[in-house]
Protein backbone atom coordinates (compact mmCIF):
# COMPACT_ATOMS: atom_id res chain seq x y z
CA UNK A 1 0.00 0.00 0.00
CA UNK A 2 3.06 1.93 0.50
CA UNK A 3 3.40 4.27 -2.49
CA UNK A 4 7.85 4.80 -2.33
CA UNK A 5 8.23 7.72 -4.77
CA UNK A 6 11.62 7.44 -6.65
CA UNK A 7 15.29 9.18 -4.79
CA UNK A 8 15.62 12.66 -5.66
CA UNK A 9 18.56 13.24 -8.01
CA UNK A 10 21.64 13.95 -6.00
CA UNK A 11 24.60 16.51 -7.55
CA UNK A 12 27.86 15.19 -7.69
CA UNK A 13 29.73 15.92 -4.19
CA UNK A 14 33.43 17.07 -4.66
CA UNK A 15 36.17 17.82 -1.67
CA UNK A 16 39.77 18.30 -1.80
CA UNK A 17 40.50 14.43 -2.06
CA UNK A 18 37.44 12.42 -3.29
CA UNK A 19 33.98 12.99 -5.17
CA UNK A 20 30.70 11.48 -4.50
CA UNK A 21 28.17 10.35 -6.62
CA UNK A 22 24.77 8.95 -6.76
CA UNK A 23 24.18 5.23 -7.70
CA UNK A 24 21.39 3.61 -9.29
CA UNK A 25 18.29 2.48 -6.77
CA UNK A 26 18.66 -1.68 -6.37
CA UNK A 27 15.93 -3.63 -6.60
CA UNK A 28 15.01 -2.91 -3.04
CA UNK A 29 14.91 0.68 -4.06
CA UNK A 30 18.38 1.54 -1.48
CA UNK A 31 20.23 4.40 -3.55
CA UNK A 32 24.03 4.58 -2.31
CA UNK A 33 26.64 6.60 -2.99
CA UNK A 34 29.74 5.69 -4.95
CA UNK A 35 32.95 7.47 -3.32
CA UNK A 36 36.04 8.31 -6.21
CA UNK A 37 39.14 8.93 -4.19
CA UNK A 38 42.08 10.48 -5.39
CA UNK A 39 46.15 10.46 -4.25
CA UNK A 40 46.84 12.31 -1.63
CA UNK A 41 50.45 12.27 -2.47
CA UNK A 42 52.92 11.44 -5.52
CA UNK A 43 55.06 8.16 -5.72
CA UNK A 44 58.54 8.62 -7.25
CA UNK A 45 60.82 6.49 -8.06
CA UNK A 46 63.66 5.65 -5.52
CA UNK A 47 67.15 7.00 -6.36
CA UNK A 48 70.31 5.32 -4.49
CA UNK A 49 72.28 7.96 -2.35
CA UNK A 50 75.16 8.66 -3.92
CA UNK A 51 78.41 7.23 -2.34
CA UNK A 52 80.55 8.92 0.02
Amino acid sequence: MSDKKPAAKVPEGKARFFKTRQMKPNEKGYVGYETVWEPFQKEVKYKTPKRP
